[in-house]
């Protein structure tokens, strides 16, 4: 799947989640968001390395928290992206290919 078509499944997602909870989304919104979620993912790193409390989780489960955190934070940034007129793929390629050998 290209970002770009994970960026329009989670586009859809993300309008449905708004509707249903009545939030309007602005070019602050999408920023803290990235920020939540970023802490969200933090905190699930933390338990699964066993530097959070993890509670009674196994180590499958505290893997399958990163996971999902990773996801939402990614998920965020494409939307992020798009609220901002970003082209995430040029600007990978521009940025991170130039490195690659020829």
């Amino acid at each position: 799947m290209t970002l770009k078509a994970l960026l329009h499944a989670v586009r859809a997602v993300s309008n449905i989640y708004a509707k249903r909870f009545n939030i309007t989304r602005d070019e602050l919104w999408y920023l803290a968001k990235l920020q939540e979620e970023l802490g969200e993912l933090t905190a699930a790193h933390l338990k699964a390395s066993r530097r959070g409390r993890s509670g009674t989780s196994t180590a499958q489960e505290l893997h399958t928290q990163k996971e999902d955190e990773a996801a939402d934070l990614l998920a965020h940034l494409l939307l992020y992206a798009d609220q901002n007129d970003l082209d995430l793929e040029e600007a990978i390629r521009r940025k991170w290919m130039q490195y690659l050998p020829a």
